[in-house]
C-alpha cells in the first residue's frame, strides 16, 4: 500500500516553530497561525519511531509526507530548510515531497532536492487559485515535468475569516472551519484555474494529483456545463487523493474521472485509513496501482518499493 500524502515534522522544524514570536509558531504544543485558531498538536503524532510502527503495521511501502503548507512556510526560508533536512533524514517508509521558496524560486534548489530522493513537488492551492497562478510557477512545472516527477496541490494558509460573535462573545470560526471551508475551497480554484490555464496543452506529461479530492470539484462537472464550459477527455494524468473523504465523496467523484484516477492519501495524523467501500478489486488499484502511476509514471515498482 502507498500513501500519497501523510504529514510529519522532523525535530529541527519542531525546534524552529518554537524558536519564533510570530506566527506560526509552537508555545509548548500548541500551534499558533495567523488565521486559525490555536491547535493543540499532538505530540505522538510526530514521534518517529510511532509513526513508522504505525505504517508497518498499517502494511504501508511508502508514505509521502507533505508539507504543511497552511503554515505558509513556502514563504519561510528558515522554516523551509528544516524541513527539507529533516525529512530527508526520514526512514522508510517515509519519503518526502520538495517545497521550493515561492517568492524566489530555484530551480537548481528543487532539481537537486528531487536528485536526492525527493518525490516530487508540492504546491500550495492559494498560489494556483486562478490561470495566473498557475502561469507565475510555469518554470517550476517545466522543471518537474522535464524530471518526470509529480506536483502535489495542498491547501495553503487560510483566508482570515471572522464571523458574527455569538451569545458568549466569540467571534473567531470554530476549528474546523478553515479545513472544511477554506481548504476545499482553494483546491477547487486551482483545479478550474488548472483547466482554464489549458495546463494539459502547456504541460502534455506532468503528472498532477489535487489532495483531498480537489475539494470535490470534479463533482461539479455539471455545473460547468450549465455555464457553458466542458470537462472533455478524461486526463490520465491528473490524478486526486481520497483524504478526509469517505464512500459517498470518492464514489462521487470516480464516477466522474473514472476510479483508475484515485489515488490513497490518508493525510495522517489529521485523519486515518477509511474503507471506502468500493469492493476489493477497486480498493487495490485505489492503493497500489494509481499511487504507483502517480508517484513513478508506471505500474511497476521501484526497487525497495512493493
Amino acid at each position: 500500500m502507498l500513501d500519497v500524502h501523510q504529514h510529519l515534522w522532523p525535530e529541527a522544524f519542531v525546534d524552529r516553530l518554537r524558536a519564533r514570536r510570530e506566527p506560526p509558531y509552537l508555545d509548548g504544543w500548541t500551534l499558533h497561525t495567523a488565521t486559525e485558531a490555536p491547535y493543540d498538536v499532538d505530540p505522538a503524532a510526530h514521534e518517529l519511531g510511532k509513526r513508522v510502527a504505525i505504517e508497518q503495521d498499517a502494511g504501508t511501502t511508502l508514505a509521502a509526507v507533505s508539507l504543511s503548507s497552511p503554515l505558509g512556510v513556502e514563504h519561510l526560508p528558515e522554516l523551509l530548510g528544516a524541513w527539507h533536512d529533516g525529512a530527508a533524514a526520514f526512514p522508510k517508509p517515509f519519503r518526502a515531497w520538495a517545497s521550493v521558496d515561492l517568492r524566489e524560486p530555484d530551480i537548481a534548489e528543487l532539481e537537486s532536492l528531487l536528485d536526492k530522493g525527493f518525490l516530487g513537488l508540492q504546491l500550495p492551492a492559494n498560489a494556483l487559485g486562478a490561470p495566473v497562478g498557475w502561469e507565475t510557477v510555469s518554470a517550476l512545472l517545466e522543471a518537474v515535468e522535464r524530471s518526470g516527477r509529480p506536483i502535489l496541490v495542498h491547501p495553503g494558509p487560510a483566508q482570515a475569516i471572522v464571523l458574527p460573535a455569538g451569545p458568549a462573545g466569540v467571534a473567531d470560526a470554530p476549528g474546523w472551519w478553515a479545513p472544511v471551508v477554506d481548504y476545499a475551497t482553494q483546491l477547487q480554484a486551482a483545479w478550474w484555474a488548472w483547466h482554464a490555464f489549458g495546463g494539459r496543452r502547456t504541460f502534455p506529461r506532468l503528472r498532477l494529483c489535487f489532495v483531498a479530492a480537489a475539494g470535490l470539484a470534479p463533482v461539479h462537472h455539471e455545473r460547468l456545463a450549465a455555464r457553458g464550459g466542458r470537462l472533455g477527455t478524461i486526463d490520465p494524468n491528473l490524478y486526486v487523493d481520497t483524504s478526509s473523504y469517505g464512500p459517498q465523496g470518492i464514489d462521487a467523484v470516480a464516477r466522474v474521472l473514472g476510479i483508475d484516477q484515485v489515488v490513497h492519501g490518508t493525510d495522517r495524523p489529521y485523519a486515518g485509513l477509511t474503507d471506502l467501500r468500493q469492493g476489493d478489486a477497486a480498493t487495490a488499484v485505489i492503493r497500489h496501482d494509481n499511487p504507483y502511476r502517480l508517484l513513478f509514471g508506471t505500474t511497476t515498482p521501484e526497487r525497495g518499493v512493493q
